[in-house]
């Protein structure tokens, strides 16, 4: 049987938060959460009968604050985060090739997928794959902060990501044109940012698209490399 993700949204900052629940047994973990959703989440999870085993980040964001602390606290989940963001209090550091198991067999692979962030991650898991900010439908992250790299950006996607099954399908962060999933396939063949283009270009093109400052930024990162409690107190 083909498990699906359950993906939430966050319309004020384009976020998807997305529940894997175990084939067998009532095990899930979420993914990406967000602070303003946290009783949304936690509904969603007592209606599925499921019992919250990780809370993961792709990365520390900065334009929401995360939910991971205080889902960690009403569920008795723990937090998995990548090692390179700073998010110290969480139990686990996760680093390229570490697995994540829960319930019944299930396992998610841990992908150190640099570029928009240094330190981000993306999760594969049963022929999904969830990218975070690094690859977006139809384009990818910015790479002009928190350690951001478009020359690491390319490669994480090129020779990462692009080396899956043309079947994976791709699970983004955000979304800003009312797309919600594509694939490994589509996006090597499609992607307006990265097919056909020479890691030279992308980090040309990348290096000049002018964007603004996240407007969270300041109150989001350091919220969030304290799973989101620095901002709840």
């Amino acid at each position: 049987m083909h498990v699906n993700p359950i993906q939430l949204f966050d319309a004020e900052s384009s976020t998807f938060t997305y529940i894997l629940a175990a084939q067998d047994g009532n095990d899930a973990v979420i993914i990406d959460p967000v602070d303003r959703h946290c009783e949304r989440d936690l509904a969603h999870l007592a209606r599925l009968g499921l019992k919250l085993a990780y809370v993961l980040e792709t990365h520390a964001h900065a334009d929401h604050v995360t939910s991971a602390g205080r889902l960690r606290e009403l569920t008795g989940a723990q937090a998995a985060v990548p090692s390179g963001c700073g998010i110290a209090p969480a139990e686990l550091q996760l680093e390229d090739g570490d697995t994540v198991r829960f319930g019944a067999g299930e396992a998610i692979r841990v992908l150190h997928t640099p570029g928009h962030t240094a330190g981000s991650v993306s999760f594969l898991w049963r022929g999904n794959v969830f990218t975070g900010d690094t690859l977006l439908i139809d384009g990818c992250g910015r790479t002009d902060f928190q350690g951001g790299s478009a020359a690491a950006l390319y490669d994480s996607i090129t020779t990462t990501l692009f080396a899956l099954p043309d079947a994976t399908r791709v699970w983004p962060a955000h979304d800003y044109k009312g797309q919600s999933v594509s694939t490994i396939g589509w996006e090597r063949q499609h992607n307006a940012r990265l097919a056909g283009r020479s890691r030279a270009d992308f980090v040309v093109l990348m290096d000049n698209l002018d964007l603004p400052r996240p407007k969270l930024i300041d109150i989001a990162v350091p919220a969030n490399r304290q799973l989101g409690l620095a901002h709840a107190a």
